[in-house]
């Protein structure tokens, strides 16, 4: 037998080694992997942290430039003193701004009026521009874009006056700004008043004025390098010593990362190659990200990446276990050479021996071999149970044959929140009691002691902590060889986390989610029970559709947060006013629904309803003013006659919208009469939309006289609907529809044009050159092409502007005076005539009529029915008069039906008169005739007159 070297291995211990160092290195590799998924997990959650942070702080940036822009954008005046007020704070809390900038487009030919206006603010200002990087006086041009407003003034006077308009950065940045109608950026640029000459740039919106044109822009320059520190920072990202971070993020003002675009690094974030040995055990990972932004027209691109770290510090479990495996390795090749040496020496001491005793040593040996890989596997079975357990959120139970637990692993205690002890050596319906009490606890028990297995069986408890848990088990039964019930094993985890999200999530489906009161899927739930509980108890209920009166204005004047707070505010009021067992829903927009039950003790009564409407009534503080909100609230009562149950809603919702038509601010009760009126109403507005088209609107014209001629001097135009089922629809009927429904515009313009083509082709067949009269809509009075469709009329029409009279009412523009006046001037200045309808009936103040161009007032036939015989009216008639003639105004008085009221208005110096004492509104044609006829008024009564004048100081008290 050939003689071994002293370090040869035997067979047994090289496969032990060779095994061993193969398992070792797939052990280190697997877990290389769990380590390279973990580093790559954590990198995507930290790039993305601060991909957002950044996101976040140049739209923080965009926002405090469109809240500055909103100060110029709503037309009014912005002195300095305001813009250093409404910006210091802005400064002051956003410190990455270098300064706020109005530029303001002047002509050339205002160019010294303004440069004083600027030395004024700082002596020795002129127009100047950017040339090579110097500051020179700028050139005469047609036009500037000049820096007129700046903040802070201090270290950025040389900016004071600068004209932008050859700036092709911001002006670039300014066309992508008013072209997409919001705040855009320029590239970067140094700041030269920096010391530190870090980059900047710029962010700009433009403001127009009420035509439409450029009026100038609000600009912010911004230190790009603090913006971003500021933002990372402000949301705990950014290590204090920046380059001692672990990741490091570099962000470009552009598409690609080029050295020129970079704004801010905290270090290198270039891709880095990988060692042979990561690009092995994780070639997919490199510790780089990229992200492509889009904000204010302009690309952002941020680069992250993680910093070079030591191999041992992200891998130390795996090279521990590799280590470990190596050293395992080694000891059990050892511990093979030396058993294989041993067994050599005794197969010498023994070869002599006979070959049944060869046999049976040999056996022994295989056998003591195959125990001890037997043994070493169950215990790395075992190991890796356990580890499985730990690592997982399950744990592991037994029960004995009485159904007791025996044993529960896995953490227990710190998994579930309960105490082992609490459960060992009870039953599961011991351990929760619960279980008796319902349909699946009693199924379960029942399964169990028929020694069935079971899983996914739901159950909470009550922890340590007071906390309720819920819990999902699976289990098995466990019987001996002769099938005889052993006990059950089984594994339990925690759901607790899923059922809150359930809970959660079917709580959104059915609930409002800014009020938090039920949605209408809950609604028509509750509405069931409710009508189910009055067929029930045989006691009514009451279903009452609430709408906010005024809302549309709040969110149209205060803006829509405004409104979300209010509606929050009225939720909780309608809540406290209410029972606990009543039902408050959010239906849509402003409006709510409550259902109303009947108890025993507490019958329903219209007292629950004014306490609904005064708790809504209360003031409500929406940032610095108080407003007052009001309702409408219809109601819909069951059982009652014509409200079916199926039908509640919609007829409370019928019965609320007449509540609004008698003047809001009150409540009404549903009536059948109410609904017939619904149903006319979609009648008419259904046949209102097609009106126009088919032709089916006329105009009627009634003669205006003038009292001393009595000659024919204009006429009004009054619509009326010839409609061919309905016959001839007066105005009364879908007027206020065309209104609401905003159809009101285009039959308006209809009319404008028709009357004054009307107008027009009388004048030219040599009629007389009348003026004609067209009432304008709250609709059509704020249009925003008001005046242009003035001009267009007037130009195709060719009409002259002074033939056309304009009839306003005095709500139309006293809700809001100073704009009015403005619009009313420009309508003035097309040429046209201006009068106020139905004076005296509003609420204006006189004073206001020496600001609007009015020509004239017409007095309401309300107060003209009765001058002749109540004093009250003779006076409010004859003031009228004096006040009009006073400020150069005509008058002219509607309704005059009377020889009596004629002639007293004759005598009181009133100018013209309209009404069915001279002819009631005609067709065209029929108009025409009247002045071919030359149809005039008779003349004035001298005793008629003469009477009414000695009557007027017993009529009109001094």
């Amino acid at each position: 037998m050939p003689r071994r070297l002293p370090l040869s291995l035997t067979l047994a211990a090289a496969l032990t080694l060779g095994g061993g160092l193969a398992a070792s290195g797939a052990l280190f590799l697997g877990v290389g992997h769990l380590e390279y998924d973990n580093m790559a997990l954590a990198f995507a959650q930290r790039a993305d942290e601060r991909v957002a942070a950044v996101r976040q702080g140049i739209d923080q940036a965009v926002e405090v430039l469109t809240v500055t822009n909103q100060l110029f954008a709503r037309g009014e005046p912005v002195s300095r003193e305001q813009f250093r007020d409404f910006t210091a704070a802005l400064l002051q809390r956003h410190r990455y701004i270098q300064a706020f900038n109005f530029h303001r487009s002047v002509p050339g030919e205002q160019r010294a009026a303004v440069e004083s206006e600027l030395q004024r603010i700082l002596p020795g200002t002129v127009f100047t521009e950017l040339q090579d990087s110097t500051l020179v006086p700028a050139p005469l041009r047609a036009r500037y874009h000049i820096v007129d407003y700046i903040e802070p003034m201090a270290g950025n006077e040389r900016a004071f006056g600068l004209n932008i308009t050859e700036n092709v950065q911001v002006m670039s940045a300014l066309a992508v700004a008013r072209g997409e109608g919001r705040a855009a950026a320029t590239d970067l640029f140094q700041l030269a008043q920096d010391e530190r000459q870090q980059p900047a740039f710029e962010l700009v919106m433009p403001v127009l004025d009420r035509q439409g044109m450029l009026a100038g822009d609000t600009a912010v320059v911004i230190r790009g390098p603090e913006l971003v520190r500021a933002s990372l920072a402000n949301t705990g990202l950014l290590d204090p010593r920046e380059t001692a971070s672990d990741i490091f993020v570099s962000v470009y003002a552009g598409e690609f990362p080029a050295p020129e675009k970079l704004m801010f690094s905290t270090g290198d974030t270039r891709k880095r190659e990988t060692g042979w040995l990561a690009g092995f055990m994780s070639p997919g990972h490199n510790g780089h990200g990229s992200k492509l932004l889009h904000i204010a027209g302009k690309p952002w691109r941020i680069e992250v990446a993680s910093a070079p770290r030591p191999f041992l510090q992200d891998h130390m479990a795996s090279t521990a276990l590799l280590v470990g495996g190596i050293l395992m390795t080694l000891l059990g090749t050892a511990f093979v050479q030396a058993s294989g040496r041993r067994a050599r020496k005794v197969q010498q001491l023994v070869r002599q021996r006979t070959a049944d005793l060869r046999r049976t040593n040999r056996r022994l040996v295989e056998d003591m071999a195959a125990r001890e890989r037997a043994e070493r596997a169950l215990q790395q079975s075992e190991q890796r149970f356990r580890q499985l357990v730990s690592m997982s959120s399950d744990w592991y139970w037994e029960q004995d044959r009485e159904l007791r637990f025996t044993m529960v692993t896995g953490g227990f205690t710190e998994k579930a929140g309960v105490a082992i002890e609490t459960v060992l050596g009870k039953t599961r319906w011991e351990y929760v009691p619960a279980l008796l009490d319902s349909e699946a606890g009693r199924a379960h028990i029942a399964q169990v002691k028929a020694h069935e297995p079971f899983a996914n069986l739901e159950y909470q408890v009550v922890d340590e902590h007071g906390d309720t848990r819920w819990f999902c088990v699976n289990g098995q039964p466990v019987f001996d060889d002769s099938g005889a019930l052993i006990g059950y094993r089984g594994t339990g985890s925690d759901i607790t986390e899923r059922k809150l999200t359930e809970q959660r999530v079917h709580h959104v489906a059915q609930h409002d989610v800014l009020t938090g009161l039920p949605n209408r899927s809950l609604l028509q739930d509750r509405l069931s029970q409710a009508i189910a509980y009055a067929n029930r108890s045989g006691r009514p209920m009451w279903v009452m559709l609430i709408d906010l009166d005024r809302f549309k204005f709040v969110n149209d004047s205060m803006g829509h947060k405004a409104g979300d707070v209010l509606l929050m505010t009225v939720a909780a009021r309608l809540t406290g006013s209410l029972r606990d067992t009543d039902t408050v829903a959010r239906l849509s927009g402003d409006e709510f629904v409550v259902i109303l039950s009947e108890h025993h003790d507490e019958p329903l009564a219209p007292e629950i309803v004014q306490r609904v409407m005064d708790s809504v009534a209360q003031p409500v503080m929406l940032g610095t003013k108080e407003f007052f909100v009001t309702c409408s609230i219809g109601v819909a009562v069951y059982p009652s006659e014509g409200t079916p149950a199926e039908s509640l809603i919609e007829h409370a919702d019928i019965a609320m919208y007449s509540a609004k038509k008698m003047g809001r601010n009150n409540f009404q009760f549903y009536t059948p009469a109410m609904n017939e009126e619904s149903m006319e109403r979609v009648r008419i507005e259904s046949a209102l939309r097609n009106a126009l088209d088919r032709n089916e609107f006329v105009l009627h014209y009634q003669p205006q006289v003038d009292l001393k001629s009595g000659q024919i001097v204009g006429m009004e135009a009054l619509i009326r609907w010839r409609h061919p089922e309905l016959g001839m629809v007066p105005p009364g009927r879908f007027i206020a529809i065309a209104e609401e429904t905003g159809l009101i515009v285009q039959i308006g313009a209809w009319v404008l044009r028709t009357a004054c083509a009307q107008n027009k082709a009388w004048q030219d067949a040599g009629l007389g050159r009348l003026r004609v009269a067209v009432n304008l809509s709250a609709r059509q009075f704020g249009a925003a092409d008001l005046i242009a469709g003035l001009e267009a009329v007037l130009q195709d029409t060719m009409l002259d502007p002074e033939c056309l009279e304009i009839e306003l009412t005095e709500s139309l523009f006293m809700s809001d005076v100073t704009p009015a006046v403005e619009l009313l001037h420009r309508m003035k200045s097309l040429g046209v005539n201006l009068s106020i309808d139905d004076f005296g009936t509003g609420y204006s103040s006189l004073s206001y009529l020496s600001r609007f161009p009015i020509d004239v007032l017409k007095i309401d036939r309300s107060f003209v029915a009765d001058i002749t015989h109540d004093a009250n009216d003779a006076a409010i008639v004859t003031s009228i008069i004096a006040l009009a003639h006073n400020l150069k105004l005509a008058v002219i008085a509607e309704g005059v039906e009377t020889a009596e009221q004629l002639d007293y208005l004759r005598s009181h110096g009133c100018d013209e008169m309209q009404g069915y004492f001279f002819s009631k509104p005609l067709a065209a044609e029929e108009f025409e005739q009247l002045l071919i006829q030359r149809r005039a008024l008779p003349p004035a009564r001298l005793e008629a007159s003469q009477a009414a004048a000695d009557a007027t100081p017993d009529m009109v008290p001094a």
